[in-house]
């Protein structure tokens, strides 16, 4: 968090959270044998929050592994072991045959992102099949409402306005329940990404190849279709993005960084993009707290990178990613539930949880807590669980507590707990990690007796 001066010599605090977000159209690929350059874990600086990966053409097949049946795909398997050693969690995914939507955050964001759901919408043959279309995750973090949309539009030079078409339907079709926010646009911020599958207008392949060779992509940019569009498409209106400064993306020959050599010979297009929109705040109004208030309504977002990454052959297409900041003028930082253990668990005497509830919690007798080892992927990647049942001498209390014995684990290392909502389906609160050093010895001979 940081200060800003306003005029007449006001401060506000603005909170920051950092967003990395991730396209690729993986044409059917394999995960490659190491992501760590694309997801940025060889260089960032762990102040990453949130992981947003959207990918497009990701192979149907059934996968094989079935230790884990939350997942039939290689690539959200990849990802989650990927990230969760860095303490991410997988929050929610979405998929749609080709279309996958993963969004990663730290573990000690969850209890601070709320209303989590999740949207598809098929443009295929006239909307009956979903190998076009689009796929949304929305979500509260920390008070302000974020919508993350992953596209595949129609493909070719020829069909630029049915990309927009296809992009104004899956933005009629996307409504949310319950929500203040109940369309993509009605959120504060919003981040559109994906193979939209533009293309470069008008110019010879020999133009677009020497641009490219030569370096000199400005003298791409106004011929391409997305571009040109900004202009005349009023659903594009106050969507923003960053100057293309790498090479098309599309499309190369597999396994090489060479533009397609194939009969087809398609003309180079920067079809894979991120785009993103602030919700239009309301004028501020006239007098001093007054044009405070206007100004702070609104959330800032700043584009650190917009890049591509040749290194990844697997595809016909690169991977782009971009890193955000968003800056909040005010911050929902008191968790749901507030989860209270010792630092140590060196007996069973002291797998103890006690926990307190804000008043407007609504409770259900299917929340749960579990024990969770740090680095856990996902919400049932649990050790352990144990209900947190609400008996009827519970109600006045302000404070509970549950009994974990039956539940740790053998062996020592480090752990958290986080409380699972039932009503909510997501965890609303977790702990510090902590230490258990407990022996196998002690847990069964405690239990025997």
């Amino acid at each position: 968090q940081f200060k800003e001066e306003l005029s007449g010599g006001y401060y506000i605090t603005l909170y920051a959270n950092r967003v990395h977000i991730i396209t690729w159209n993986v044409g059917s690929a394999t995960p490659p044998d190491d992501i760590t350059a694309l997801l940025g874990l060889n260089v960032g600086d762990g102040n990453t929050d949130m992981y947003i990966i959207g990918l497009q053409e990701v192979n149907s097949m059934i996968n094989k592994r079935l230790k884990d049946v939350l997942f039939t795909d290689q690539w959200s398997e990849v990802c989650m072991e990927r990230l969760s050693p860095f303490g991410y969690v997988l929050v929610t995914s979405q998929r749609m045959q080709g279309l996958l939507l993963l969004v990663f955050a730290k573990y000690f964001h969850l209890p601070f992102l709320r209303g989590v759901q999740t949207e598809t919408t098929r443009t295929g043959l006239g909307g009956y099949w979903g190998n076009k279309g689009g796929v949304s995750a929305r979500m509260s973090v920390f008070g302000h409402t974020i919508c993350f949309l992953n596209c595949h539009l129609p493909a070719h030079m020829e069909n630029s306005d049915q990309r927009m078409e296809d992009f104004e339907s899956i933005l009629q079709q996307q409504q949310f329940e319950g929500q203040a926010a109940t369309g993509v646009l009605d959120h504060d911020v919003v981040f559109w990404f994906g193979d939209l599958n533009f293309r470069i207008d008008d110019l010879e392949m020999q133009v677009v190849k020497s641009a490219i060779d030569n370096n000199k992509l400005s003298t791409l940019w106004e011929k391409d279709q997305l571009n040109m569009a900004k202009d005349s498409e009023t659903v594009l209106e106050g969507f923003q993005e960053g100057p293309l400064k790498f090479p098309p993306t599309y499309k190369f020959d597999v396994g090489t960084d060479t533009y397609d050599t194939s009969g087809k010979k398609r003309k180079p297009a920067w079809t894979d993009r991120i785009l993103w929109r602030l919700r239009a705040t309301a004028p501020a109004s006239t007098g001093k707290r007054g044009s405070i208030s206007g100004l702070t309504s609104g959330t800032k977002v700043t584009q650190h990178f917009y890049r591509s990454h040749m290194e990844y052959t697997v595809s016909d297409h690169k991977p782009v990613s971009s890193i955000f900041t968003l800056q909040f003028p005010y911050k929902v930082d008191v968790p749901l539930v507030t989860l209270i253990v010792e630092d140590e668990w060196n007996s069973v005497a002291d797998a103890i949880a006690k926990f307190r509830l804000v008043p407007n919690y609504s409770r259900s007798s299917w929340d749960w807590i579990g024990l969770y080892k740090v680095g856990f992927k996902h919400h049932k990647d649990y050790v352990g669980y144990v209900w947190a049942k609400q008996e009827e001498a519970d109600y006045h209390r302000q404070e509970h507590q549950v009994i974990l014995m039956h539940e740790l684990p053998k062996g020592s290392g480090d752990f958290i707990l986080g409380y699972y909502s039932n009503n909510m389906s997501t965890i609303v609160g977790v702990t510090e990690p902590f230490q258990v050093i407990i022996t196998t010895f002690h847990y069964f001979n405690i239990k025997i007796i």
